[in-house]
């Protein structure tokens, strides 16, 4: 009996041994297994994203795109990292998990049941994929999820009504994909926390169900575009809040559009591409009985369009038709005349400065009162008395990290860039390769100093990529000075149209224009809304924005007119600038009245200007950077505004090619993107202001509705 117990317990003794001798003393936990899987289900990974993932690790917790907490995985983020490959089951296996992000990379196959079975997920986001298959009803055990986005993908088949078990989600958008059949009743009366909504760019068909009117907590817009529900547009719809944007774009909807609450003073761009709606703000009465037609299946304009400008826009037009081909010439050859002697008398005080300041260093150099030198580039006759009430000052810096002073800007080189109603524009390099843009706003005898003093404070705080910012300025009885960062790709409206004599302009590609405009809308979103006195630029036009060397948009001349006012020139609202304003060479538009052409109708009824006269400045802005086209448009021996003339296609039912930039046709790939975008411009647009969005929105939906990244 002895024996065999003593070689059992050996053998015993030998098995477990051999277990613990053989086994890894650190080997990998089950949450890094379990990620081990789902890089073995990637096939491709350009970007070495997986790289460091290695079984010879404790955790995962060092991994790239892993985040833990108390040594558990509670993050997966690896967006844009263009792995090919398909998504396993065993990332349900995580129990913290709380937020996947693998957005824009290559992941095909379907939905796997198993991912949802990490029931604290809170955060999932796999938007431009190529995921396919139907949404799993799984995803109603998510109970914690608030922020849903699978947009961008091929996912089909109908919207689980599981998906309403979801009662925390904020944002669900599942926009560009093959959803069918219709939309399940309990949207509204499920999700009361929603804010986001995107379900575009689906096949989605029947009704619109009335509950989503009882989204209360939503914001930004409600898009229900580019579907095929069908029936009228429920009254609920109206019970949103105000501030919400809803689009019914391009779908199968009919009857009159209810009028109440947020249905309440929409343009009819919310609205186009539903032949069958009727009643207001479309032409198309409720009472004409006439059949809609149907739509197109090629590419064409949107259907219904602002209502047409203000008679006075004609008014301010046709005084500039007279002019002849020799008058336009005459105005050309004075104005770089002009140009071309104050460039002389810069150059020339300039080196009278120099050579003064070094004659004696007693008496003959000029100070003011308070020591500090003049700018004698722009001196008066030395005849002329200073009133005793002005103070004479150095150069005055608005930031900390202006490190030059007026000595240094008297002995830079300067060029003449431009020249407006306001003054000069000067290009000023200092000794030290420092490039500044310098506005002389001239010698007007206003000395109200101290408020010429605050408003150029209280400007330079507004502090933005996508606005020039004021650096400095000096003041005295005889000259007033602005400087600003130099932006050395020249204007807008050079990008657009090219300079003149310029023989290699090459238009601007739509990614291009695209950047464009969004920085413009950033900007003029920051002046309306989060600059210190929720400003108005109020003169916004192609030729005071901007280019910096990455084709960034910055919006210049903000507060101009102010401070030239204060200085004593008493500018017009609508400046004249011509469109060399910084790098661009002299020239004279050929249209004089084009600068009129970004001005709101009421602009010239009322002297106190809007946000929204900004917004339709930048409507304008954007139709001509979708057209290509100057802002008066020359049709056989008349003048059209551009506004009026995209209205004129409309009516005539052109197609989108008409009013495309030719070279934009080159690019049908963004014809989803170009027609975004026009809807957006003749939002802004509107005849009434009231009807126009604030920039704020229009802001966000350019970004929403154009970036898929």
């Amino acid at each position: 009996m002895g024996v065999p117990s003593i070689v059992t317990t050996l053998w015993v003794f030998s098995l477990l041994s051999n277990t613990y001798f053989f086994s890894p003393v650190g080997a990998l936990n089950e949450e890094g297994a379990a990620l081990l899987s789902f890089k073995a289900s990637i096939r491709e990974d350009p970007e070495g994203s997986l790289a460091n993932w290695n079984s010879s690790d404790l955790d995962p917790c060092s991994w790239n795109g892993i985040t833990c907490r108390e040594g558990e995985v509670v993050s997966i983020s690896l967006p844009k990292s263009k792995l090919l490959g398909s998504l396993p089951s065993s990332l349900g296996s995580l129990p913290s998990l709380r937020h996947i992000n693998l957005r824009n990379s290559r992941l095909q196959g379907g939905l796997p049941p198993g991912v949802f079975a990490a029931r604290g997920l809170q955060s999932l986001v796999l938007s431009g994929n190529s995921l396919s298959g139907p949404l799993p009803p799984e995803i109603g055990k998510l109970s914690y999820l608030q922020n849903l986005d699978l947009s961008d993908n091929s996912l089909n088949d109908s919207i689980p009504i599981a998906l309403f078990q979801c009662k925390r989600l904020k944002s669900l958008d599942i926009s560009h994909n093959n959803f069918t059949n219709s939309l399940p009743i309990g949207l509204g009366s499920n999700l009361a926390g929603l804010q986001k909504l995107d379900l575009s760019y689906n096949r989605l068909n029947g009704s619109i169900p009335s509950d989503i009117g009882s989204l209360s907590s939503l914001q930004g817009t409600v898009d229900l575009s580019h579907n095929l529900f069908s029936g009228a547009i429920p009254a609920s719809l109206g019970n949103l809040p105000e501030k919400v944007y809803i689009d019914l774009t391009y779908n199968n909807l009919s009857g009159p559009i209810p009028q109440n609450g947020a249905l309440v003073n929409r343009g009819p761009t919310a609205f186009i591409g539903n032949p069958g709606l009727c009643g207001t703000p479309l032409k198309n009465p409720c009472s004409s009985g006439t059949p809609a037609s149907s739509p197109s299946t090629l590419p064409s304009l949107p259907k219904n369009h602002p209502p047409p400008a203000s008679e006075a826009n004609n008014s301010q037009k046709s005084n500039h038709r007279g002019l002849s081909r020799s008058a336009v010439i005459a105005i050309v050859m004075s104005d770089v005349v002009a140009i071309g002697l104050m460039a002389v008398a810069f150059f020339c005080c300039y080196r009278m400065a120099v050579s003064s300041s070094g004659e004696e260093e007693g008496g003959k150099s000029d100070t003011g009162s308070n020591g500090g030198k003049k700018c004698a580039c722009f001196r008066k006759d030395e005849s002329e008395k200073q009133s005793e009430n002005v103070e004479q000052f150095d150069l005055i810096p608005l930031d900390h990290r202006v490190h030059y002073n007026l000595d240094e800007l008297l002995k830079a080189s300067a060029f003449v860039l431009g020249k407006s109603e306001i003054g000069f524009m000067y290009k000023v390099v200092l000794e030290d390769g420092l490039i500044l843009a310098v506005r002389r706003l001239g010698e007007g005898g206003s000395q109200r100093f101290k408020e010429f003093q605050t408003e150029a404070e209280a400007i330079a705080k507004v502090r933005h990529p996508n606005i020039v910012a004021l650096r400095a300025y000096y003041w005295s009885i005889e000259e007033k000075l602005l400087i600003y960062d130099y932006i050395p790709n020249g204007t807008l409206s050079a990008a657009i149209h090219g300079k003149g004599g310029n023989a290699h302009f090459s238009p601007l590609s739509w990614d291009a224009r695209l950047k464009i405009m969004k920085g413009i809308a950033k900007g003029l979103a920051f002046l309306h809304e989060f600059s210190p006195k929720k400003y108005v630029h109020g003169d916004l036009k192609p030729n005071n924005v901007l280019l910096d060397m990455k084709m960034e948009a910055c919006i210049s001349d903000f507060g101009l007119g102010r401070l030239a006012n204060i200085a004593g020139e008493s500018p017009t609202m609508q400046s004249t600038e011509k469109p060399q304003n910084q790098i661009s060479d002299v020239a004279v538009s050929p249209i004089m009245s084009s600068a009129l052409s970004y001005q709101a109708p009421e602009a010239f009824s009322t002297l106190k200007p809007s946000q929204k006269w900004d917004v339709y400045s930048y409507g304008v802005i954007l139709l001509e950077l979708i057209s290509g086209r100057s802002p008066v448009v020359l049709m056989d021996n008349s003048e059209m505004d551009l506004v009026r003339w995209v209205q004129f296609c409309i009516d005539e039912r052109k197609p989108l090619l008409d009013v495309l930039d030719p070279f934009l046709a080159k690019e049908p790939e963004k014809e989803d993107q170009i027609i975004t975008v026009l809807k957006i411009a003749l939002a802004c647009v509107q005849f009434n202001p009231e009807k126009r969005p604030p920039m704020r929105h229009v802001s966000d939906t350019l970004e929403r509705s154009t970036t898929r990244s």
